[in-house]
């Protein structure tokens, strides 16, 4: 237990199909990985708690592992929120400095970005996110930093991320009930999207796509900034699902069978190839063409890519994503999806694996592990934009954005 509590930065994914917590120390090279604990999530249906009993013991064996593995104790943490409660809108708000131009003050921004954060929302939802896009100063748009430069009008506009107050809420009172202290909730395409994209995706514009167990998570960047959140209400489980179904056999090995032996391509697997598929009760296992599998797979891709597709046209963004589709998360990992993708959207599109940090083992450089990664370093970047004692309230977040959008 030698580590400096207030060094370290612990991140916990609290997804439908694994809860991971991992822990980071911030040091003077940067971020170091300590430790990490995962396992399978009890508790969680699309993102969303539906046993908080079941959910706090995940979470306590998560943690509990996590500690084993840094040496250190764990009592406070990040948090991720997912789902398809998510919401974004874009807004728009300003002030006049005066009738005569002035030196714009960070107080300033402050207030423009409160006056585009007055947006009317309902009861049961609250603001996530506050994501500045552009400041406009008088009639020069495109401004990322105001600060110190001269105008009579300052205006912002921000890209807002809703999610219902309940649904956060209970990811919280489970991490508190685990014992652990929540500093922040995070969208978790957000995280990701720290973790995977890179500057020129973010520029000529790029969809995040982190492809859950419940639910694939959207997050869409254009000229360096948030134009675009939301979710697509289709994740890995869906596959499950229909290879349980389609091949008569237990989910526990659908999904084993879904991961050694399928694709998104019917195509790409060999005719004669064939798999034992283990039979539901205690009727023996079978043989059966590897291709029945893709068969079953294709249709559910397909369906996943013309959502998303849809989902980005109707949201008037398809055409800004010029980078095309980055594909992150457990769901990611199906072979020969990323071929759905690009002939869906007509996009050129990737799978993702997260940047590594220092000392980070080989086995969690995968696309599973990309938003337990971009949350520690959504923590790390906060951290430094806050100073070494922290701070609190929206000046403070809003350095921390600033922060990012120059990363």
């Amino acid at each position: 237990m030698g580590k400096q509590n207030h060094n370290l930065l612990t991140a916990i994914d609290v997804g439908s199909a694994k809860t991971c917590a991992l822990v980071a120390e911030i040091t003077d090279s940067g971020l170091r990985y300590c430790g990490h604990g995962c396992v399978e999530s009890r508790g969680f249906r699309k993102g969303i708690i539906v046993d908080l009993d079941r959910a706090v013991s995940s979470i306590q064996k998560a943690v509990q592992e996590a500690e084993d593995s840094c040496g250190a104790p764990v009592e406070r943490a990040l948090a991720g929120v997912a789902g398809s409660h998510i919401r974004g809108l874009n807004s728009q708000g300003g002030i006049v400095l005066g009738s005569r131009p002035r030196e714009v003050t960070r107080e300033d921004i402050r207030q423009a970005v409160e006056r585009a954060r007055a947006i009317a929302l309902p009861a049961d939802r609250q603001v996530l996110h506050l994501l500045p896009q552009e400041f406009i100063l008088d009639d020069q748009a495109g401004v990322h930093e105001p600060a110190g430069m001269m105008a009579a009008k300052l205006e912002v506009k921000v890209h807002v991320v809703t999610a219902a107050a309940t649904a956060t809420q209970n990811v919280v009172t489970a991490l508190n009930r685990a014992g652990i202290h929540v500093d922040d909730t995070i969208f978790e395409a957000l995280a990701c999207a720290d973790s995977v994209l890179r500057t020129d995706e973010r520029e000529l514009g790029v969809c995040v796509a982190d492809i859950g167990a419940g639910s694939t998570d959207i997050v869409v960047f254009h000229e360096g900034a948030v134009t675009h959140t939301g979710v697509v209400p289709v994740g890995g489980d869906h596959f499950t699902n229909d290879v349980a179904v389609g091949l008569r056999t237990p989910l526990a090995d659908a999904e084993k069978i879904k991961r050694l032996f399928g694709s998104a391509v019917v195509t790409r697997i060999p005719e004669a190839n064939e798999i034992e598929v283990t039979s539901v009760g205690d009727r023996p296992s079978r043989l059966m063409s590897q291709r029945l599998l893709g068969e079953i797979l294709e249709p559910r891709a397909r369906e996943l890519c013309e959502l998303l597709r849809d989902h980005l046209r109707q949201a008037g963004v398809l055409e800004l994503c010029a980078a095309g589709t980055v594909l992150t998360g457990g769901g990611a990992r199906l072979p020969h999806l990323t071929e759905i993708a690009e002939s869906v959207l007509r996009k050129p599109s990737r799978v993702a694996c997260p940047s590594p940090i220092s000392k980070l083992p080989a086995s969690l450089a995968e696309p599973e592990f990309a938003t337990a990664i971009g949350m520690v370093l959504y923590g790390y970047r906060a951290r430094l934009a806050h100073g070494p004692h922290g701070s609190d309230g929206l000046g403070a977040k809003l350095k921390a954005l600033f922060a990012r959008r120059g990363a």
